[in-house]
């Protein structure tokens, strides 16, 4: 019996918990590519070699063991989502969002957008479709700052006016 054997099997889980979690972490993390993919599947591995303890530490090499435990159960955990979880900023309330709404208002504003005169229409698309602030658009339009302003203004004045009355309509 190897001496790195022999300590294993002589260590309780706890003490070879706390000596290997920061090891198993990182690993889970380069296999996963995710902190909390991660953190999921060591846990998960950990409560499995919990339960086996007895059998795992007087394995070869329980280390080599148990993040083979890890794979594992990233591979299960990736297998019953059936496709990868992506992050997001921000959840929205799906229950509550009606799409078709969502795409009516949008064709409407477009729409309504189109009837504006050209200059109005580049500026309100230059500052709420494409982000641009305000001496961005002046450079693009070839126009000072407050008639960028203006443009947005008298724009979304409009536009609000014409989308307000096709409401009053329906």
């Amino acid at each position: 019996m190897t001496d790195e054997r022999a300590a294993a099997s002589d260590l309780s889980f706890d003490d070879w918990v706390g000596a290997r979690v920061p090891a198993l972490m990182r690993f889970a993390y380069l296999v996963t590519g995710s902190q909390l993919a991660a953190e999921d599947a060591v846990q998960s591995a950990l409560t499995r070699a919990c339960e086996k303890w007895s059998r795992v530490r007087r394995t070869r090499d329980p280390d080599a063991y148990v993040r083979r435990m890890v794979v594992n159960a990233h591979v299960s955990a990736w297998r019953r989502s059936g496709r990868r979880e992506l992050a997001v900023a921000e959840v929205r309330d799906a229950a509550t969002a009606d799409p078709a709404e969502g795409i009516a208002t949008g064709d409407a504003v477009w729409r309504v957008c189109g009837t504006l005169p050209p200059q109005q229409r580049a500026a309100v698309v230059l500052r709420y479709y494409e982000d641009l602030e305000y001496a961005e658009i002046a450079d693009v339009l070839g126009v000072a700052q407050a008639t960028v302003r203006s443009h947005v203004h008298r724009a979304l004045a409009a536009m609000r006016a014409e989308l307000q009355m096709e409401d009053g309509d329906d």
